[in-house]
This record gives C-alpha cells, sequence and structure tokens, in this order.
C-alpha cells in the first residue's frame, strides 16, 4: 500500500484555486474564532480567578479556576465521539456550523455570568459547565475543519494548504491576546479587572455571526459526498475506530506517538509561559501578555513553513525533529527566560519565547495533513477528533495546571519543565517505533484494510 493509495484522494477534476482559497477561508476563519473563544477563559484566568469562587486564598483560586479551564479539556474527546460520529454520518459541513454555534453561545453566557458574590455556588457551578460546552464544540470543530480541508486539497499540496488551518489555535490565542491588551489600555487597569474582563467574551458573538455567515455557503466534502454516493459510509463510526483492535491500536499510537507531544509542547510554550511569566516571575500583566504576543506573531508563519517543507520532504521527520526539540530546549529555554526577566531584558525574553514556538510549530505544522492521511475516510472525523483531542485535551490541556502544582510543591520555579519533558519525549520515542514510515506503517496498512472489509460488506 502506498502513501497515494491511503490518503485522502485529490478531485479527480482538480479543485479551482478561487475555489480552494474560499474552503480555507472559511474553514480557517470559523476555527479561529472557536480557538479565541476557548482560550479567551485561559488567558483572563488570573485575572478573575477570584470572581466565582469564595473569598480566601488567592493561589487556591487560581488553581481552581485553571483546573474549571481544564475540565474543557477533559471533554473535548466526548465532543470528539459526539461530532466526530456526526461528521461521519451526516456530513463535515453540517457538523462543524453545530460546533461553532454551540462554542459562540458558550463563551457569551462567560461574559454575562454573575460573579460568586451576587449568585453564590452556582457561580463556579456555571462556569464549570459553560467551560464543559466550550470543550465539546472544540472538540468537534478542529477535526472538521482538517478533514474538509484535507478532502478538498490536491495531496502534493496538503501539507502547505492544512499547514494554514494549524496558525488558527495560536491566531485564537493571539487574537485572545490583542483583544485583553486593547480593552486593558483602552479601560484602565481597575476598570477592567471589575467589568471590562467581560468585553473579549461578549464580542465572540459578534464573530461568531460573522464567520457563520461565511460557512453556510460552503459545500460538502467530495470526499464524503462520494461514500455517500457509493453507499460506503461507516455505519457505526464510533465502534468501526475504537471495538476493532487494528483501528484502536492505530488510535493508540497516534495519541501516544503524536499527539500528546504536540499537545504537551503548545500548552508549554504558550499557556505555561504565560502563567510561569505572571505568577512564579511576577512579570507585570501588559508586560507578559506583550511579550508572549510578538513570540506568537513573530513565529506563526513557520506553521505554514513546515507543512510546505512536510509536502517535499516528508511529514515524520519534521514531526520527529520538532518533537526532540522541544523536549531537549524545555529547560535551557525557561531558563533564559528566567535570567531575562530578572535582569529587565524583555528582548532575550521573546527571542527565547519565539524559538520555543518555532519548535512547536515543527510539529504542529504538518500534523493536520499527517493525521489526515493516517485515518480511513470512513472514520476520519471520529478517528481524527479522538486522537487528537486526546493528546492535547487531555495531556495537553492540564500541562499549566500540572506545572504550577509541581512548582507549588517542591518550591523549584523549573520543577514544573518535568512534565513536559517527559511527555515529549516519550512520544518521540513512541513515534520512531510505531508510525516512522508515516502511512507506510503496517500498523496504518492493517487499519485502512479492516475498515474496507467493514465498509464493504
Amino acid at each position: 500500500m502506498t502513501s497515494q493509495s491511503v490518503s485522502p484522494p485529490a478531485l479527480a477534476s482538480g479543485v479551482a484555486k478561487s475555489s480552494l482559497r474560499k474552503i480555507i477561508t472559511a474553514s480557517s476563519v470559523g476555527t479561529l474564532i472557536e480557538w479565541y473563544d476557548f482560550y479567551i477563559y485561559g488567558s483572563l484566568a488570573v485575572v478573575f480567578s477570584g470572581m466565582f469562587f469564595p473569598e480566601g486564598n488567592g493561589t487556591t483560586a487560581l488553581l481552581v479556576t485553571i483546573a474549571a479551564f481544564g475540565t474543557g479539556f477533559v471533554v473535548r474527546p466526548i465532543g470528539a465521539v459526539v461530532f466526530g460520529r456526526m461528521g461521519d454520518r451526516v456530513g463535515r459541513k453540517k457538523t462543524f456550523l453545530t460546533t461553532l454555534l454551540i462554542m459562540g453561545g458558550a463563551t457569551t453566557m462567560l461574559g454575562l455570568m454573575p460573579t460568586y458574590d451576587h449568585i453564590g455556588i452556582l457561580a463556579p457551578i456555571l462556569l464549570v459547565t459553560l467551560r464543559l460546552l466550550q470543550g465539546l464544540a472544540i472538540g468537534g470543530e478542529y477535526g472538521g475543519a482538517v478533514v474538509y480541508i484535507a478532502e478538498n486539497s490536491p495531496s502534493k499540496k496538503r501539507g502547505a494548504l492544512t499547514s494554514v488551518l494549524q496558525t488558527t489555535a495560536t491566531g485564537g490565542l493571539l487574537l485572545s491576546i490583542g483583544v485583553i491588551v486593547l480593552c486593558r489600555v483602552s479601560l484602565g487597569e481597575e476598570a477592567f479587572d471589575s467589568w471590562g474582563w467581560r468585553i473579549p467574551f461578549l464580542l465572540s458573538a459578534v464573530l461568531v455571526l460573522f464567520s457563520l455567515k461565511i460557512r453556510m455557503k460552503m459545500h460538502e466534502s467530495p470526499v464524503f459526498e462520494e461514500m455517500r454516493r457509493t453507499g460506503n459510509l461507516s455505519r457505526s463510526p464510533i465502534k468501526d475506530a475504537v471495538a476493532h483492535k487494528p483501528s484502536f491500536a492505530l488510535l493508540l499510537v497516534v495519541v501516544f506517538g503524536v499527539t500528546a507531544g504536540l499537545g504537551v509542547a503548545w500548552y508549554t510554550s504558550q499557556f505555561y509561559t504565560l502563567y510561569f511569566l505572571q505568577t512564579i516571575l511576577k512579570i507585570d500583566f501588559l508586560t507578559a501578555n506583550v511579550s508572549v504576543g510578538i513570540a506568537l506573531v513573530i513565529a506563526t508563519p513557520f506553521f505554514v513553513l513546515f507543512g510546505k517543507l512536510s509536502d517535499k520532504h516528508g511529514r515524520t521527520r519534521i514531526i520527529l525533529c520538532g518533537l526532540v526539540f522541544s523536549a531537549a530546549g524545555y529547560l535551557p529555554l525557561f531558563a533564559w527566560i528566567r535570567h531575562a526577566a530578572v535582569h529587565g531584558d524583555q528582548f532575550q525574553m521573546v527571542l527565547a519565547l519565539t524559538i520555543q514556538v518555532v519548535f512547536v510549530t515543527m510539529i504542529y505544522g504538518p500534523t493536520a495533513a499527517f493525521l489526515s492521511e493516517l485515518f480511513p475516510p470512513q472514520i476520519r472525523y471520529t478517528g481524527l477528533s479522538l486522537a487528537y483531542h486526546i493528546g492535547t485535551g487531555v495531556f495537553g490541556g492540564f500541562t499549566p495546571l500540572v506545572a504550577l502544582s509541581l512548582n507549588t510543591a517542591t518550591g523549584n520555579v523549573l520543577a514544573g519543565l518535568i512534565y513536559p519533558v517527559a511527555i515529549t519525549a516519550v512520544t518521540a520515542v513512541v513515534f520512531v517505533l510505531t508510525l516512522r514510515r508515516g502511512v507506510d506503517s503496517p500498523i496504518v496498512r492493517r487499519a485502512w484494510k479492516q475498515i474496507d472489509s467493514e465498509c464493504s460488506s
């Protein structure tokens, strides 16, 4: 079985460049807005951590708020199951229209929510509930957008085209930071901390309506339409993805050999770094957010660069280099950040932050194309979404909480790095042992053969 035979097929007639641009724009803008919604909570956790819980220990309130942030990651795999099945049975387009509406509604409600002083214990309950809805929605969004673009892309440009979507997670975080900084500067610190922090949440309603208008004009994926026309859809995508040994084995190796390390690397370089700067190094809010924002702006084009390079030189070697460089770079880079902060050298701090994010782009840039090529089309939405959100949601999403807890428990400001070093290193080893041949790996071949047999019988 060659890589061509197991990858999402290019359309026989080709796709016009103008149509392809519209497809990428519609998918990417919607996904960027969903990531903005998802991450605005994390970006503002330090600001509102005491508003939805009883007064008391500020550190405890922050850790509980970050834990609530983590609950959104725990349910992402559940969202992957629910919306993955919908995407593989009903269609890619209808599914990520649904996820967009759920995400936008939950985020807008976060901006309207009363504090603990007004509604008591209902405040933290509502906070967690809305966070769970966000997690469910993002669990179905990313996989759908990846699959939709991949199934409309010619094979020789799939890495480059899907890598545009990979910029949306960083773009969403960058947008959230930009909106927060703008509101903070415009309103002043006192007004922002009192009520102005709600504005970034409420802005979601406007952004979602804009994205919804674009997505309503999209057509269904040609690969899905062909499977529906020929009667080759999976009758039970969840069962086919997890109940059969070959496909379940593929799911496991993708989680432990790609997405766990990807998720931890991503959240270490962006969210944990933000908490590290503010809570450990005591850098002021604006300096920390602006520094991370600058690093993201500089590094974001590398997502597309490494996506393009993966079309020419293969996905596996670039992803592996990113995992290895990330694991090896945490301790020296965070030590560098700490040294720069102590000496008030923001330039050095931004440089270290940028290098760290570039390592992540090596993993993340080619990953969308890589994952879409690994999973059979009949279970692609379900399998890809599950693997991605178990890895990035569970392993990655709790990175800030685990790392900050290790710092608190040991008193060592760099102790939190034990977790990301271990996870990315283990992921690199599993990757080499199971997926180094990419779509031609035996484990991928067996999964495709099993799914083809199930859906044709």
